[in-house]
């Protein structure tokens, strides 16, 4: 395996110096007034029109509109509403809903730069609840026992002390 070589700093600058020093040969024009059979052909060049920048200028849209919608569900239940309009920053609207206690929400709303978002809520109507299904009743249910009567035997270990006699004289009734 062969060691590798590096230059030292002052190589390195010497070899860049001498790229630049050839880059700026090669780009340095050429005269060939000592050629004349060699010259080359002369070139007009010619300027293009000055580029005019041309702004594109948008236009300012008023934003307008106006719109409305509802739903009437008997069967889900499902009864609200909205509408809205807006001329420029200004926008006003409502919308409704029938609640699942019966009653109504409405909320009246604004917006415009000035005063921001304002929004009014009223509640009206009367809640009902649906009638609730009567609950069938049921005998409870009694958990009796009899109290344990008196007449148990008292516990003996006398015949296991006659089986385990060997085991050094231990006394069960200590």
């Amino acid at each position: 395996m062969t060691p590798q070589r590096y230059l030292p700093a002052d190589a390195l600058q010497v070899a860049l110096g001498l790229a630049c020093l050839a880059v700026a040969i090669v780009a340095y024009p050429v005269e060939y007034e000592d050629f004349p059979h060699y010259s080359p052909a002369s070139v007009q060049y010619q300027h293009a029109a000055p580029l005019v920048k041309h702004l594109v200028v948008e236009k300012y849209a008023h934003p307008k509109y106006e719109f409305k919608y509802g739903v009437n569900d008997q069967h889900t239940g499902d009864i609200k509403e909205q509408s809205e309009q807006r001329d420029g920053d200004v926008v006003k609207g409502q919308y409704s809903l029938v609640e699942p206690d019966g009653t109504t929400r409405t909320v009246k709303y604004t917006s415009d730069k000035h005063n921001g978002f304002n929004a009014e809520v009223i509640k009206s109507g009367h809640a009902t609840h649906p009638p609730s299904a009567p609950k069938k009743a049921e005998a409870p249910v009694v958990f009796a026992h009899q109290p344990l009567g008196q007449e148990h035997a008292p516990l003996s270990f006398a015949a296991h002390e006659a089986e385990l006699g060997g085991l050094g004289g231990y006394d069960f009734h200590q």
